[in-house]
């Protein structure tokens, strides 16, 4: 298979981590004997800096012309610190997904049971936990109209979805839920929201379409209750671009680390797949990022943008293989860990590697 792959790494440690999730796609090249041409762009603070421009015309071209992008993290420290920038890294992610028409974000999250001391909740409530979770990524108030008043003492940003917007991602959440347990739960706030109203409309329609799939609607707050009190009872999730948001960073604590889960914004074309972590500057440089979720990353890319299944549970399997072993970065780490086991970034990959060959 002949394929091209575009590599962002974008910001802070996005540049250490992506380093390991090409790696990991070329040993795969080289293993199942496939051609993959790699190249690279640039988004997000560091495209400020060289360009002036979160998403240079070039890089989106780049992206318009491949087959799968690779992305690593966007942001810096000073954006965060002044609110007032008009120019900020995470306009290019947004535009992005916009013009790639990235409209799902898929966010798997899946227990390595070698992890389950890793998170702060009880083994027995996390085991067997795997939920797939669905945002809708191209409508909500991230894109609604923005308002401030003049003497800024009032500000607005607008919720809004359009019925198409809805019905596209919730058949493609529904068709993910055929391939599992058959469960679906939509999550909205439909008692207070007219946005919510819509979206639970739409979903009731769609799921008359699937009489074989259990679905489920459950507010936010609830939401964000159950997947602490019983993340087991949850198999697909479907919900809206902020709520999706929020929930899938809470759910990165049942896997015990943001550094453990990979993502997939897909739509009808190009699809991008990132480490759900962000540019963490703070130790960017310092090789103690976890590369792990980038690796799965780039195992998320083989399975949806290439079919190619067999390669991707061969980075799946050698993650498990290296956790099983004991190694581990700092944020997977606990206090039983030996010192001898705790790896860097470059380590940490230079393992999974291992593995894969």
């Amino acid at each position: 298979m002949k394929k091209n792959i575009l590599i962002i790494p974008g910001d802070g440690i996005g540049q250490e981590v992506t380093t390991w999730g090409k790696k990991v796609l070329e040993a795969i090249a080289d293993k199942y004997n496939h051609d993959f041409i790699f190249d690279e762009a640039i988004m997000g603070h560091t495209a400020i800096e060289a360009k002036g421009n979160p998403l240079p015309d070039e890089t989106l071209e780049k992206a318009k012309a491949s087959d799968a992008i690779l992305f690593g993290a966007i942001g810096h420290a000073k954006y965060d610190n002044d609110p007032t920038a008009k120019v900020r890294p995470e306009q290019g992610l947004l535009k992005i997904r916009k013009e790639l028409g990235l409209y799902a974000n898929l966010r798997p999250i899946l227990l390595f049971d070698e992890l389950l001391d890793a998170s702060s909740l009880k083994p027995e409530v996390l085991r067997g936990t795997d939920i797939l979770f669905f945002r809708e990524l191209t409508g909500d108030v991230y894109f609604g109209e923005k308002k401030r008043s003049e003497d800024n003492n009032f500000a607005s940003d607008l919720m809004n979805y359009h019925r198409y917007e809805v019905e596209r991602i919730a058949r493609k959440a529904f068709d993910a839920a055929r391939t599992r347990r058959k469960k679906l739960c939509s999550v909205d706030k439909a008692n207070v929201l007219e946005t919510s109203r819509l979206w639970r409309e739409v979903v009731q329609e769609i799921a008359k379409e699937y009489p074989d799939v259990e679905t489920e609607h459950m507010f936010i707050d609830n939401a964000a209750m159950q997947l602490i009190k019983n993340p087991q009872k949850f198999d697909v999730v479907l919900t809206a671009n902020l709520f999706g948001d929020i929930l899938t960073d809470e759910a990165s604590q049942i896997a015990g680390s943001m550094g453990m889960l990979a993502s997939a914004s897909i739509g009808d074309s190009t699809g991008f797949f990132e480490p759900i972590h962000g540019s963490a500057h703070d130790i960017a440089g310092h090789n103690k990022a976890n590369p792990l979720a980038s690796i799965l990353s780039a195992a998320l890319l083989l399975d949806i943008a290439f079919g190619l299944q067999e390669e991707a549970k061969a980075v799946t399997n050698a993650v498990a293989e290296a956790l099983k072993d004991g190694w581990r970065t700092g944020d997977i780490a606990n206090a039983s860990t030996p010192a001898d086991k705790i790896l860097g970034t470059k380590e940490m990959g230079e393992k999974v590697l291992a593995y894969i060959k």
